[in-house]
């Protein structure tokens, strides 16, 4: 099933949740929210799904609606980086080693899950860059929490997968490696794109390859091509890296586990490579459309926020 959480009518502050059927939401009764859903497992949202799909408390075109983030309240987003080719690629354009032991474990970072925007939504970046990128990434939303979950395990507790994009100010990112290698901060927390919708994973299953799913990646500009991949080519499968985020911390429904960017999936790797005259930083104003096979498209214009004020005069 394909979920969605929407805003639509006169209430346009509300978020609902319904079932999408082709170009049709069928909607539940309001108050429901799919963090809830998802939290009584997989059994339990399937029995949902199916009851909506008989008795709708309404049903909505999608033209008609405002699509949010299927999760618009993550406890937590951790973002992987579990594609080879765009860790080499964009290590070297960073200037940064690739250290041989990278692919011992899975690496992730935390970013905020306060800035999180939906499909067609405005996205506010950081006033200070000037080389403002977008990331082609697919993400798995945890259904059932867990601690210290096995490899083999973890695929249960996969709710369903989504589009993500983790935006990030590469000059912003630069500087602060330079200061202190310690991970990603300010570069990257501004904004993460998640959706249309959440993709249960019995509508995949049929494709997986290798530690992936065969499901072409691509990412556009203002409607010019820049990036395609494809979910296969991906190191580290996500029952792998549901398993190791959960060593001696326990994972909770709603938790979101990003995959990283796949391979030509961002500009920091085409500009290195191809030239930035070719593939340009973002600028304001700026569409950048990501699409994945079965989970949809992800649709967002660019909007720079204001300059930062000096921390010291």
């Amino acid at each position: 099933m394909r979920w969605a959480t929407f805003r639509c009518g006169e209430d346009s502050s509300t978020n609902r949740v319904g079932v999408v059927v082709d170009n049709r939401i069928f909607a539940i009764a309001p108050g429901e929210c799919l963090l809830d859903l998802i939290g009584g497992g997989p059994d339990a949202l399937r029995e949902a799904g199916e009851r909506t799909l008989r008795a709708p408390a309404s049903t909505h075109a999608l033209a008609d609606v405002r699509l949010r983030p299927p999760v618009p309240n993550p406890p937590s987003i951790r973002d992987f980086a579990s594609f080879r080719e765009h860790i080499e690629v964009s290590m070297g354009n960073l200037d940064v080693s690739l250290r041989p032991d990278w692919f011992d474990a899975p690496t992730f970072y935390f970013t905020s899950p306060n800035n999180l925007f939906g499909a067609d939504d405005v996205v506010r970046v950081a006033g200070d860059t000037v080389q403002m990128d977008y990331e082609l990434e697919v993400c798995a939303v945890i259904g059932s929490g867990g601690i210290d979950i096995a490899p083999e395990d973890a695929g249960r507790h996969i709710a369903g997968y989504a589009i993500f994009n983790d935006w990030s100010a590469r000059d912003l990112q630069s500087a602060e490696m330079r200061r202190l290698p310690v991970g990603p901060g300010k570069g990257k927390d501004a904004a993460t794109s998640i959706g249309p919708f959440l993709v249960t994973p019995d509508e995949l299953e049929d494709r997986r390859s290798g530690r992936g799913f065969d499901l072409t990646m691509t990412a556009s500009v203002n409607g010019t091509r820049f990036s395609t991949g494809n979910l296969s080519s991906i190191g580290w499968s996500f029952p792998e890296m549901i398993a190791f985020a959960s060593r001696g911390s326990p994972l909770v429904p709603g938790d979101i586990i990003g995959s990283g960017t796949v391979g030509t999936g961002c500009i920091l790797e085409l500009a290195g490579s191809h030239g930035a005259d070719r593939f340009p930083w973002l600028r304001d104003g700026d569409e950048v459309v990501l699409e994945v096979e079965r989970l949809g498209t992800l649709r967002n214009t660019v909007a720079w926020g204001p300059r930062a004020v000096p921390l010291r005069v």
